[in-house]
């Protein structure tokens, strides 16, 4: 069974995404997709798509953006499968309102997912919000649905 974790981003998104899109880890980036956005250029469209509901009467964002790790027991999946699973996940709790970049690392045992996401939505522009003192089946709500 994977276990999932999340971590706020509040500054270095640049070098978060640098890391997850690493080719050594991520099968030559076979293993990378993204939403909305172009993963090479996703922490400037996250950034664009943040001011723009800045300008909208949002107020400013101290979390930029979440990085939510999954990783799979040794020999639970195969990359690919990893992989589609993340954007399973990616999809059922963003709702096709923020951006992201999925990768699926394979440079451990174990085969890991790596996800981050704008945390702001290009929607609605309303914040992301985590719930982490819910039931693990309900701590992943938007705030706006």
């Amino acid at each position: 069974m994977a276990v999932t974790k999340i971590k706020a981003i509040r500054g270095t998104l640049s070098k978060a995404i640098a890391y997850i899109l690493n080719p050594e880890k991520t099968d030559e980036k076979l293993l990378v997709s993204s939403y909305g956005c172009a993963s090479e250029t996703a922490a400037r469209e996250f950034e664009w798509t943040r001011k723009i509901a800045e300008q909208k009467g949002m107020n400013p964002v101290r979390i930029i953006a979440r990085h939510v790790i999954q990783s799979f027991e040794i020999g639970e999946v195969t990359p690919e499968l990893a992989h589609e699973i993340g954007k399973q996940f990616a999809d059922e709790i963003l709702g096709g309102k923020y951006e992201y970049v999925l990768t699926t690392h394979i440079d451990k045992d174990h085969v890991h997912n790596h996800l981050i996401f704008n945390a702001v939505d290009f929607v609605d522009y309303h914040a992301y919000k985590s719930y982490r003192s819910a039931p693990a089946h309900v701590a992943w709500r938007r705030s706006h649905p």
